[in-house]
């Protein structure tokens, strides 16, 4: 591995950030820029890599081995990737970076890719003990899976869910925990989300529902998970998917505006115009949705592409509007925008599946396929420009043709 460059060899890219965003990224900048140095600290002890694989097909798809989870950033752009690298300091005056370690490293543009943090709740370090973001926890778990062993895994939401059910297919008891009455009751109407929690009730997951874990703790061989209304779970591990925050820090102290994410405009650029930032952490205006920021996959790729080219010196603004998705047992489903039940919901059987529209005075705000395999440019466009009266939505979404 090649050592950093020092500040008077500045890269002309630099990325602080060693995911998904870094890997495209590097793409997107050598689309337009053959010649130009990418640098990639990473904190990570892994290269970029397709994320969702570690809470999906990895678990579910036998033909999809860990050998295809790379994104052979450094063989396809040559990019420097220094890995378990941290990064303490941006000084935007000397366009120069500092790592823990003391090294100065010197950029013409920078990347802000640093992702988001898992949240977590108290309880003693422990291999058996994941909460779960990276890689390295995906191989934790896998070697802490199978043999009918029981893991409690904490949180019910995208993270947690996918989870328990790659976990109860491959040879492993589970214990589901979650905060909602009814699984995933945040996020679909009521009628949705019997038919999703019923999924993990028929594939064998033990479902405790309404209560939320406060802390664990080791006993021997086992460890023993206590829940906030006093009753406790133990279990061979634990696997949290609680939520993540956006790391920001290095923005904020460096005098980057920071509101809720990295504010950015239309092309991923801070109010510094050196500096940009994209994925999890950038605040940025989606020409659908408005002020944005979004932590999945669909952004990470096509974000990360976008503020590459845009450092290469494209004058292209990012104007993709984000889906997300999940997929379970055998329910699939995407979204765009708002899902919130508390909304006014509409209802559309399509196919053997189901469109929901979620209302604000009579107009779409978001929109799920729940098992339909729509095109989502019908989605986004009926977002943008919505019917001037809601019962017209009815039919208008339907299933991709073969």
């Amino acid at each position: 591995m090649q050592r950093t460059q020092q500040a008077n060899h500045p890269y002309d890219y630099l990325i602080i950030g060693g995911g998904m965003v870094a890997g495209y990224a590097a793409k997107g900048i050598r689309e337009l820029d053959k010649i130009g140095t990418i640098g990639i600290l990473s904190a990570d002890v892994d290269a970029p890599y397709t994320r969702p694989a570690l809470t999906k097909k990895l678990w579910t798809d036998d033909e999809f081995t860990e050998d295809q989870v790379s994104l052979n950033t450094e063989d396809e752009t040559g990019a420097v990737i220094e890995l378990e690298t941290v990064v303490t300091a941006i000084n935007r005056d000397m366009h120069t970076v500092h790592l823990e370690d003391g090294t100065i490293i010197g950029y013409n543009k920078l990347l802000l890719a640093t992702g988001s943090e898992p949240a977590k709740i108290d309880g003693p370090e422990d291999d058996r003990a994941i909460f779960f973001r990276n890689w390295t926890d995906y191989r934790k778990l896998r070697e802490l899976s199978g043999h009918n062993r029981h893991i409690l895994v904490v949180g019910g939401g995208y993270i947690g869910a996918e989870l328990a059910a790659g976990l109860v297919q491959n040879e492993t008891r589970v214990t589901l925990i979650y905060p909602d009455k009814v699984l995933g009751s945040k996020q679909f109407p009521e009628e949705i989300a019997k038919e999703y929690e019923a999924a993990f009730r028929k594939a064998g997951v033990t479902l405790v529902n309404g209560k939320r874990a406060t802390s664990y703790r080791k006993e021997d061989d086992k460890l023993t998970l206590t829940l906030d209304d006093g009753s406790e779970l133990e279990a061979d591990a634990i696997v949290s998917g609680l939520g993540v925050s956006p790391r920001v820090s290095l923005a904020k102290e460096s005098g980057l505006t920071v509101e809720d994410g990295v504010v950015v405009d239309e092309y991923l650029r801070t109010e510094d115009p050196d500096i940009y930032a994209a994925g999890d952490i950038a605040a940025y205006p989606d020409k659908i949705l408005g002020k944005n920021r979004i932590e999945h996959v669909d952004h990470a790729r096509n974000s990360g592409e976008a503020v590459g080219k845009a450092m290469a010196g494209a004058d292209e603004p990012y104007t993709h509007t984000p889906y997300f998705y999940s997929v379970v047992f055998n329910i699939s489903w995407k979204a765009i925008g708002t899902l919130d039940p508390e909304l006014d919901i509409l209802i559309d059987k399509v196919g053997d599946g189901k469109v929901v529209y979620y209302l604000k005075d009579d107009k779409p705000v978001g929109i799920l396929l729940w098992n339909v395999e729509a095109d989502l440019d019908d989605v986004r466009k009926i977002l943008s420009d919505p019917p001037s009266d809601s019962n017209a939505l009815k039919g208008a979404i339907q299933e991709k043709e073969e």
